[in-house]
């Protein structure tokens, strides 16, 4: 396994992270088509991980109604100081109106609940799961400070955030002096790399780490599915479901996985491990959300640290997958700059 560090703190991070959204919900309505994996998988996946040198794994209280972080928390046991633990709050949980959102109220209620489930005295990553617009941002940075001056948790970061806010709450933290989001998790593939547009150049400018959930775009780019809905996979979620969590354009979709089985043939392993190399040689790119149902899908997705992808394949993949660029970057390329220092002028 290799390491990069999680944004300007100093902790070493593993560029494979674990997610854990098919860990328990069996009778879920929703979580169910996602694994629904037992206590003995998730110990079987959870070992596997860590002795491949995996050291950060990533959770949310609201995966399977906080039975995720329950079994995870069972499945780490006594390995917990060989783990960077994340979880995440925001969606609801109750059936209470304060049971949501990121209140003083519900971030304290959360995180004591979340600290129960999983079995700790401490969460090494915190994050808030997505913006809520009925709570000041102050008043969340607020709580989220004091859990850490508490000790509850040891740094914080933010998920499905736009760039302007983040940096609004990175403004606000430095403005008060209090801890800051050292890391953001997006949305980020072959098949969307929206990400580029702000987020991305945001990363790089303010030191925060970039984790990248959904890496295979709900497992179409894992190259089991074929046009006209033929698949060597009929278990998977996308085929029982036949719903995409993460939206795309199909067609560009099989233009990309055209692409991406060509590089895979070349260096002979699965599509999938392709798209997870391709993630980590881009900029900003701290660690990759890999989740499996099955030992052998992370087996594999492990397996792409140690790909590495030719200039010719990143050409290739970059090429059909590339986004059309969005103002005002486009018109800011125009005017980047050109020009020589006077006194290095020939």
């Amino acid at each position: 396994m290799k390491y990069r560090l999680l944004g300007r703190t100093g902790v070493w991070v593993s560029e494979i992270s674990l997610g854990t959204m098919t860990f328990g919900g069996k009778e879920h309505p929703v979580y169910r088509t996602h694994g629904a994996l037992g206590q003995e998988e998730v110990d079987r996946l959870v070992g596997t991980a860590l002795d491949a040198g995996i050291n950060f794994i990533d959770t949310a209280d609201v995966y399977a109604d906080g039975e995720s972080e329950e079994l995870l928390g069972r499945a780490i046991g006594q390995r917990r100081r060989d783990v960077v633990l994340a979880t995440k709050l925001i969606a609801p949980v109750g059936p209470g109106p304060n049971d949501q959102g990121l209140s003083r109220l519900h971030v304290m209620r959360a995180l004591e609940d979340s600290l129960r489930r999983l079995n700790t005295d401490y969460i090494d990553l915190y994050q808030i799961h997505n913006h809520d617009h009925l709570t000041p941002i102050e008043e969340t940075l607020s709580a989220l400070d004091d859990a850490v001056r508490q000790g509850k948790v040891r740094y914080i970061g933010c998920s499905n955030l736009s760039a302007w806010q983040i940096s609004k709450a990175l403004g606000v933290s430095a403005l008060h002096g209090q801890a800051k989001f050292v890391a953001n998790q997006a949305y980020y593939s072959l098949l969307s790399r929206d990400a580029e547009r702000d987020l991305v150049p945001m990363a790089e400018d303010a030191g925060l780490s970039l984790t990248v959930w959904q890496p295979l775009a709900g497992g179409f780019l894992t190259g089991k599915f074929d046009r006209g809905g033929a698949t060597t996979e009929p278990d998977s979620r996308r085929a029982l479901n036949g719903f995409d969590f993460v939206p795309f354009d199909e067609e560009k979709g099989f233009q990309v996985l055209d692409v991406l089985r060509a590089v895979a043939a070349r260096h002979e392993v699965s599509p999938a491990r392709v798209a997870i190399a391709w993630l980590l040689a881009q900029r900003a790119v701290t660690s990759v959300i890999v989740g499996a149902r099955k030992l052998e899908q992370l087996t594999d997705n492990i397996a792409a640290v140690d790909l590495t992808l030719t200039e010719q394949d990143l050409a290739e993949l970059d090429e059909v997958s590339r986004s059309p660029l969005a103002y005002p970057n486009w018109i800011q390329g125009w005017f980047a700059p050109t020009r020589t220092p006077a006194g290095n002028q020939a």
